[in-house]
C-alpha cells in the first residue's frame, strides 16, 4: 500500500511543479530512488504528473483572452501577434522547453494564449519533461553508486 502512495504523491508533486505554484519535485523523486523504488516506474509516474500540470497550464492559457492580456498586462495586441508568427511552426521547440525552472510554466500558459497545435505541443512537451527526470533520475542513482 505504501508503495502505491509514494507514488501518487510523487504524481502530485510532479503534477503541482508543472503548474504556477513553485515546487520541485525532483527532490521526491531522488528520494524515492534513494528509497529503492523502481526507476522506470518513478520516471514514468514524475513525467506523466509533470506533463499532465504542463498540459493543465497548457490549456488555462488557451482558455485565455488576448483582450485580458491587453487590458491587465498592458501588452498590445500586435506584439502578442508578432511573438504568434515566431514561434508558429517551431511550437514544438519552444513546449520541449516546458521542462526549464522559472520559465517552463509560463511557457505552457503562452503556448496555449496562442493557440500552439495541441497535439504536436503536448508531445514536444512530454519529451523535454520526460528527458527532464531521466537526467535528474540518472545522477541520482550514479551519486547513490558513488557514495555507496
Amino acid at each position: 500500500m505504501e508503495y502505491e502512495l509514494g507514488h501518487l504523491a510523487l504524481f502530485f508533486a510532479s503534477f503541482l511543479a508543472a503548474t504556477i505554484l513553485p515546487f520541485s519535485s525532483e527532490v521526491m523523486l531522488s528520494g524515492m530512488l534513494a528509497a529503492g523504488y523502481d526507476p522506470a516506474w518513478v520516471l514514468i509516474t514524475a513525467s506523466l504528473g509533470n506533463w499532465l500540470g504542463g498540459l493543465s497550464s497548457f490549456w488555462l492559457g488557451w482558455l485565455g483572452k488576448w483582450s485580458w492580456i491587453e487590458k491587465y498586462l498592458r501588452i498590445k495586441a500586435e506584439k502578442l501577434e508578432k511573438l504568434h508568427r515566431r514561434i508558429e511552426g517551431k511550437e514544438g521547440w519552444v513546449a520541449f522547453f516546458c521542462w526549464l525552472p522559472g520559465v517552463g510554466d509560463p511557457l505552457a500558459v503562452l503556448l496555449g494564449l496562442l493557440k500552439t497545435r495541441p497535439l504536436p505541443t503536448a508531445l514536444w512537451m512530454l519529451l523535454g519533461k520526460a528527458l527532464r527526470y531521466a537526467v535528474w533520475g540518472y545522477l541520482t542513482l550514479l551519486g547513490m553508486d558513488l557514495l555507496s
